[in-house]
């Protein structure tokens, strides 16, 4: 299931640090979700000279198509993993705001995932905490 071009990562990645600084609070445990997610796709790989080039993209973009329009060519079960991933980053501080939840409604209508299988994903992980 897991093929992913490594800068399809880069990418994916760096919407997952949007979602991680949406909140304005980005925490060691939110960067060591997003290396979880970069080594379940790339092994034999430095993580953090992919985190930091993940992080110099969301910076220098505000534009969430740039890392929708990749996620969206691809499989649902691999749209589904980074459902998942963008959840465990947002529900690790144990909060969802509001911004936090439009972001992931924005980005499922985006990638054409359905909004309740997002839910689903949501519900599975906070019980599973």
């Amino acid at each position: 299931m897991k093929k992913l071009e490594k800068d399809s990562i880069i990418g994916i990645s760096a919407l997952l640090v949007h979602a991680a600084n949406i909140d304005e609070i980005y925490s060691e445990q939110e960067k060591n979700l997003i290396k979880d997610f970069i080594k379940s796709y790339l092994t034999d790989i430095d993580t953090n000279e992919i985190l930091k080039e993940a992080e110099n993209i969301e910076k220098n973009s505000n534009q969430l198509l740039n890392y929708t329009s990749i996620i969206k060519k691809n499989s649902l079960d691999i749209k589904k993993d980074i459902i998942e991933h963008l959840w465990k980053v947002i529900i690790s501080d144990n909060s969802v705001d509001q911004y936090e939840s439009n972001l992931m409604r924005r980005i499922c209508g985006l990638i054409y995932f359905p909004d309740k299988e997002s839910a689903e994903i949501k519900l599975k992980l906070l019980n599973s905490r």
